[in-house]
């Protein structure tokens, strides 16, 4: 059984835009999967989707500061950048909230967990259940192959970036809030982010970073 749901991410304050753009684009590094990886995603429940070029995994040059090892996710041009030493980025494409619920600010990560279970919260299950109370980890869950868990204050937001069952939906403003990566780029993002690593989320019509394109 395929599970589709719109899961969610927020922070708390937004961050000026002044100087930055990205340029020079590359091609990114092959995704480094376990086994496991390869076995779960070898025939997806899933529809296949071709990714538009832009939104694929690019290293960019990227003049916004930030520490390396940080993460800037700009929810007007559905991008996300892992911040690189020397002005550079590599640059994913993601699905986030609509604007209704479009939440934005600085979170924390938490912990990181491969292939995590679904547990739907009580507001995701009023708005779009019912649903089993724990759905297993896998590539039909909607969490997909990776979560990355946003903290503030030590606490749990409940709001993750994850992977997705739901790939065509890359590049739309579509989810309860969540930052959603196809489940290849949530395995490469896995692989560097450190858990502490500060995430800001720009806020709808603050972003546009890669205008200068």
């Amino acid at each position: 059984m395929r599970i589709s749901v719109f899961v969610c991410l927020v922070g708390l304050a937004s961050l000026p835009l002044a100087g930055c753009a990205s340029s020079r684009l590359e091609m990114a590094s092959d995704v480094n999967m376990t086994p496991r990886d390869r076995s779960l995603l070898a025939h997806p429940p899933y529809a296949q989707s071709t990714i538009p070029e832009q939104y694929r995994r690019h290293i960019v040059d990227f003049r916004r500061g930030g520490a390396p090892g940080s993460i800037l996710v700009d929810t007007d041009a559905r991008y996300l950048y892992y911040i690189l030493p020397k002005g550079q980025a590599i640059r994913y494409g993601v699905a986030v909230g609509e604007e209704a619920r479009a939440f934005s600010g600085v979170a924390q990560i938490g912990r990181k967990e491969e292939w995590p279970d679904w547990i739907p919260t009580p507001d995701i299950q009023a708005r779009l259940g019912p649903y089993p109370a724990r759905v297993p980890g896998g590539p039909a869950n909607p969490l997909g192959a990776r979560g990355i868990y946003l903290y503030e204050g030590g606490k749990d937001t409940l709001f993750r970036i994850h992977g997705t069952n739901q790939p065509e939906y890359i590049g739309r403003a579509i989810s309860s809030g969540c930052i959603r990566m196809t489940n290849e780029d949530v395995i490469d993002l896995y692989n560097r982010v450190k858990v502490g690593a500060i995430v800001n989320v720009l806020p709808p019509g603050r972003g546009g970073i890669a205008s200068a394109m």
